[in-house]
């Protein structure tokens, strides 16, 4: 470990150190789990070269990114340029005194440095490198450059994605970069297991490809066991059941705009109930819907009749009424009603609140998982952009005062120009 520390921690993993070189999503994914359990990750950043994630969501300041938040908090933030021969120094002062590093960059970033994993050993030979790049550190493809949306094509991902009958469309949310974030924090604590069994660090060579591929697992399972194919082609109309012949089952429309519930009936148990709850209407009893198979033969029609039914109401209430009743419902929840009121989720704590220095209280969302001795905790926001240089230059790195000066200029710096430029853009307005 980085320090001597008590047998027993507060925290899982206390006395961990972590240098986070990571931007964008996979990497910051696996440094939050890892600060979330008390390790001290160090977030290296430029001012010229700041995290994309920084501006994202429309931000006017470097600090108010909803995303980066959640991707950041419990870290603190150190701007280095280590283009810089005194930023290099300081650099591999700050590796002496660390455990993990973690970067997701293009596979020769560090090894222009001078910071390969050789390099890094020589400075701290039980250092554990996680390097998490496109295609990872070794083969014919190392040196392509990927994205999130080239990553998703490349492990088939967008292929298996879209509508029946429309070119593939791809996932709009970037999965495979949050479950490479996982890979890594997995990863790097099978490396500290190892660590402290040997002493020995190690480098982590992971692919954003190949975790990317990692959830094509169970549509090629489903194909090679039951001959179902994974393309769009081959899907039902509307959500409606895939391989079984039971009807209702799809989703249907609700009252306001775009507003939606699933219904799945599987038994003649759970109609009954179903009917039940319609108030028993005349066109239940016809002969279309009188057995399982009659009403999956006829689903068009039967789809319609409940819409009717649907129309009048919201998806949670719809959820309400036929879940009480035996009937198998669902509410397809907007993302305000799934952080605001789902019940389920108030009650694990999935959505927690800190206080950040711009943003105020501010929302991100939890560790979705309970640890009874060492759980995860939320101590902080994401840190504003070089907030920690000062105590980590001078604490941590023994810098002097007047030394560090110029690194406290330059973010006066930073903080005037942005303030002009956003005074600049008001103006134009």
């Amino acid at each position: 470990m980085s320090e001597a520390k008590s047998v027993v921690r507060e925290n899982a993993l206390e006395g961990v150190r972590v240098i986070d070189f990571s931007w964008i999503v996979a990497g910051p994914q696996c440094t939050r789990i890892l600060a979330d359990f008390g390790a001290d990750v160090i977030k290296i950043e430029n001012y010229s070269n700041m995290d994309y994630i920084r501006a994202s969501g429309g931000a006017d300041s470097p600090n108010r990114s909803p995303l980066f938040n959640t991707l950041n908090r419990n870290k603190r933030s150190l701007t280095l340029n280590v283009m810089h021969p005194r930023g290099m120094e300081l650099l591999k002062t700050l590796i002496k005194k660390s455990d993990v590093i973690v970067e997701n960059f293009s596979s020769r970033v560090l090894e222009k440095w001078g910071l390969g994993y050789e390099e890094q050993k020589k400075l701290n030979p039980g250092i554990i490198y996680c390097s998490m790049s496109g295609f990872g550190h070794s083969g014919r493809d190392r040196d392509f450059v990927t994205w999130g949306p080239t990553a998703q094509a490349l492990s088939g991902l967008t292929y298996m994605s879209g509508l029946p009958g429309e070119e593939s469309a791809g996932w709009g949310f970037s999965y495979m970069d949050h479950t490479g974030g996982f890979y890594g924090t997995i990863a790097i604590m099978m490396a500290l297991l190892h660590r402290n069994k040997t002493g020995e660090g190690q480098h982590l060579d992971l692919s954003q490809v190949e975790a990317g591929i990692g959830l094509t697992g169970t549509s090629v399972l489903d194909y090679t066991v039951n001959n179902r194919p994974f393309r769009r082609d081959g899907m039902p109309p509307g959500n409606r059941a895939p391989e079984r012949e039971i009807a209702p089952h799809n989703s249907y429309p609700c009252r306001g705009e775009d507003r939606w519930c699933v219904i799945a009936v599987t038994n003649d148990a759970e109609w009954d109930s179903l009917v039940n709850i319609l108030g028993n209407p005349a066109w239940a009893n016809d002969e279309r819907f009188a057995t399982m198979a009659s009403r999956f033969a006829n689903q068009n029609d039967l789809d319609e009749f409940i819409s009717q039914w649907t129309i009048n109401l919201t998806p949670l209430e719809v959820f309400d009424v036929l879940q009480n009743a035996g009937v198998p419902a669902g509410a397809v929840q907007t993302p305000m009603e799934r952080a605001e009121i789902d019940l389920q989720l108030k009650h694990r704590g999935f959505i927690a609140e800190v206080e950040h220095a711009e943003l105020g209280n501010t929302k991100v969302e939890s560790i979705p998982m309970k640890m009874s001795e060492t759980p995860w905790k939320l101590n902080k926001a994401s840190p504003l952009l070089g907030e920690h240089s000062a105590e980590i230059y001078m604490d941590l790195l023994g810098v002097r005062s007047e030394e560090h000066t110029s690194e406290l200029q330059s973010l006066v710096n930073l903080v005037c120009r942005l303030l002009l430029e956003k005074q600049k853009h008001k103006n134009n307005k």
